[in-house]
Order: structure tokens, then C-alpha cells, then sequence
């Protein structure tokens, strides 16, 4: 079926002026760039979600994105994912190896991926050792007062991927379908620009108990503050992609405000509806003690008072 392109809002200045976003990747190949393909591509069967003309976030399934038809729709861009990671040497290995073993070509996969990065951010465990043995590019970065904001602008910048997917280092049940189910929206629809994992978080035996911080901050702020986002169910999700362009417009909100900072700038720049988010099945994780989670709830309220404030 024939994709459709929705058109993208002006973007306002601080001195009064309309602009337009940065052009999209594809009309940017139609003059010429060299590394997206914009020729007819194999779009997934459309249903009641994950339809585009709507307007506000698309919702799909990472099986409504078989790796055949990711692979046909690719084409010649090149595909970058990025793991940052601090202290999680227990699960990075078979985070990474469910990346490099179905899917980078150097390690007898089918090409899908071109390059896995591991961001080691100041790990005093053996994280850099076990990313490199299970197959991943290691990178040393420096931990700092940045945090995870400053770890996914590392890692995007030691990469090289036309499309970037970042994944969680702490994940116990990474599986292939989480790359195939971030990559398709980007690949299959022109006007994706960013796309959210969403999962069911078990939490000592209650099936949909975890996710403390995003039920209690970040959804709520959204549901007051940025209501055409408020039906994204992960808005705090690790497992982010978008086109380097994006990220690189955009930047990285230092620390764990980075996640929201990431929806609500792309939201702004270019419309809910080129927000994408991929049921991913079941995510499960190290789940931190309450203590632990002020932190990670004052930088994303504070992100999201300052965009709206702004």
C-alpha cells in the first residue's frame, strides 16, 4: 500500500519567526543524499492503531515488523544500536548478544544492524568485558554529573548509523523482536521521527507493578502538562530509536530527564503524530529500591516544568 506523508508543522522562533523543521530524510534523498531510500516500500497491514492520519502517537506491534520485510525496507541505510551502561555486568552480554547474533553481519547475522555500541560510562565492574566478549564495540566514556543524558550523547556520537537505536543494559529479557519492533516504524513510515518501547514491568509478583517513577511523574505530567502525549504508555522507556538527524536536532537532556526531554522536544518540533510507540511484550529489569528513584523522578519532573514553562 502507498505510505502517506503528513505534513509538519512550523516550528516558532524566540524573535517571532516560522520556520520549518529540519527536512525529513527522505526529501533530503530526493535531492541527492546518498544514504535513504525513498522508493516504494512494504508498508504492515494498518488497523485500528498504528494508522497515519492520526494525530497523536501511533501505536503498533513489534510483530507487525518481521525481519524480512526490515531488512527489504533498510535499503541502504546503515543502522547503528547503542547500549549505554554503567555497573551492569551481569545482564549487558545478553543484551548485546541478542543484537549481534541475529542480526550484524561481521558475526554471521543478516545485516540488519551494522554496528553495537557499548557506552561504558565509568563502570567499576567488568560491563566493558563482558559487552566485548558477547561482541559489541566497547567505547570508555567518563562517568559525570551528566548521567544518562551525557552516556546517550557519547554513544550517538561514537556511532555511525544513519538510524539509532538505544536499548537498556540492565534488561534481563532482551530479545531480537526489540530491535526489529523499534526499527519498523522509522524504516516502513516517512513521517516517524522517533519511536518508544512499551511493556508490562512485573514487581515482586504483581505482573504490572513496576514503573513507579513513570505512573507517578513522568504520565501524569504529561496527562497536565502535554496532553497529546498522554497516551504514551513509556515515556521514560530506554528502548528509544529515531534517524540521526533527529537526535542529533534535538540533543540530550543531561541526566534522567532525558527520555521525556527527548518525546515532548520531538512532539514540539514536529507533532505527536511523529511519535511512534512499539509493544514490546514483557520488559524485565533491575527494579530499584524507592530511596533510588527521587532522583530519577525530580530530573524528570524537572523536564517537563521546564518545556512547559518554556
Amino acid at each position: 500500500m502507498p505510505r502517506r506523508q503528513r505534513a509538519r508543522p512550523s516550528v516558532a522562533l524566540d524573535d517571532g519567526r516560522n520556520v520549518s523543521p529540519s527536512p525529513h530524510p527522505c526529501a533530503i534523498a530526493r535531492s541527492g543524499w546518498p544514504h535513504v531510500r525513498c522508493d516504494d516500500l512494504t508498508v504492515p497491514e494498518e488497523g485500528e492503531e498504528g494508522t497515519a492520519d492520526g494525530a497523536g502517537p501511533r501505536t503498533f506491534h513489534h510483530g507487525e515488523f518481521p525481519t524480512a520485510k526490515a531488512l527489504e525496507a533498510k535499503g541502504p541505510r546503515t543502522v547503528s544500536v547503542c547500549i549505554p551502561a554503567r555497573d551492569e555486568g551481569s545482564t549487558v552480554g545478553s543484551v548485546v548478544r541478542a543484537v549481534v547474533q541475529p542480526f550484524l553481519a561481521s558475526a554471521g547475522g543478516n545485516g540488519l544492524v551494522d554496528e553495537v555500541i557499548v557506552l561504558d560510562d565509568g563502570s567499576t565492574d567488568d560491563t566493558a568485558e563482558q559487552a566485548t566478549d558477547a561482541g559489541a564495540r566497547v567505547v570508555q566514556g567518563v562517568a559525570a554529573q551528566g548521567g544518562k543524558g551525557q552516556a546517550m550523547a557519547a554513544a550517538l556520537a561514537a556511532s555511525s548509523g544513519d538510524v539509532v537505536v538505544f536499548l537498556d543494559a540492565d534488561v534481563a529479557n532482551t530479545t531480537p523482536a526489540f530491535v526489529t519492533g523499534m526499527l519498523g516504524p522509522l524504516l516502513f513510515f516517512d513521517d516517524i521521527a522517533l519511536v518508544k518501547g512499551f511493556y508490562t514491568r512485573p514487581l515482586h509478583g504483581d505482573p504490572t507493578g513496576g514503573g513507579r517513577v513513570t505512573e507517578l511523574v513522568a504520565r501524569p505530567a504529561l496527562e497536565l502538562l502535554f496532553p497529546e502525549l498522554s497516551e504514551v504508555r513509556q515515556p521514560l522507556a530506554g528502548e528509544t530509536a529515531a534517524h540521526r538527524w533527529v537526535f542529533e536536532k534535538v540533543g540530550f537532556t543531561d541526566g534522567y530527564g532525558v527520555e521525556l526531554g527527548l518525546l515532548i522536544d520531538v512532539a514540539t518540533l514536529m507533532g505527536a503524530g511523529a511519535v511512534a510507540q512499539v509493544d514490546l511484550g514483557v520488559r524485565i529489569h533491575r527494579n530499584r529500591p524507592l530511596h533510588e528513584l527521587r532522583p530519577q523522578a525530580t530530573d524528570v519532573l524537572r523536564a517537563a516544568l521546564a518545556r512547559a514553562n518554556r
